[in-house]
């Protein structure tokens, strides 16, 4: 049985202190929908995920570094959180870079947690609406965000969620909103 997201390719940006759960759940809903997903980094070195922001997890080595790729080879991008790993992203100006650029392309983009912190980096929230770990609330209204309160914000192709409860909301979201984007561009 076909998938709705077959023939999408859907890239994971995180680094060392990414939250598992966010990673790993979301990346297989999305695969179950038959998409291929690569992750980025901002090198080809494993990264440490944790778990609830300070336990040491598992580590995943990225498919490609961030500074190499051309964000049109992505169909949708997805920003799993914990606290540092969007800090060291931010640090990165080819993973700013990279996300400015295929948010600028209209194509679909998650995040998670304090995932939306990379979106505040690179300047890509004002006028939007989406939710976040509480704490981002100051940092996403000074960007020129909206932050609400709710376990998934859409806001034209935008999907947020505040924290690991929302995963099931998260990922059902976004596995409608790329595959309604694949849909779109077909």
């Amino acid at each position: 049985m076909a998938g709705s997201l077959d023939g999408l390719t859907v890239a994971f940006l995180a680094a060392d202190g990414v939250e598992q759960v966010e990673y790993v759940e979301p990346r297989k809903a999305l695969e179950a929908e038959g998409a291929t997903v690569h992750l980025l980094s901002p090198g080809t070195d494993p990264i440490q995920a944790v778990n609830s922001d300070i336990h040491p997890a598992d580590t995943f080595t990225p498919d490609r570094a961030v500074g190499s790729v051309d964000p049109t080879s992505y169909d949708a991008l997805v920003l799993p959180g914990g606290v540092v790993n969007p800090d060291k992203l931010r640090l990165s100006d080819d993973a700013v870079t990279f996300v400015r650029d295929f948010v600028a392309s209209g194509k679909p983009v998650g995040a998670i947690c304090h995932g939306p912190w990379t979106l505040v980096e690179a300047d890509v929230v004002r006028g939007r609406t989406l939710t976040s770990w509480p704490s981002l609330t100051t940092d996403i209204r000074n960007a020129g965000g909206h932050r609400v309160d709710q376990e998934v914000c859409v806001d034209s192709g935008l999907v947020t969620s505040r924290n690991p409860d929302d995963i099931p909301a998260f990922s059902a979201k976004l596995v409608e909103v790329f595959s309604g984007a694949r849909r779109s561009a077909v």
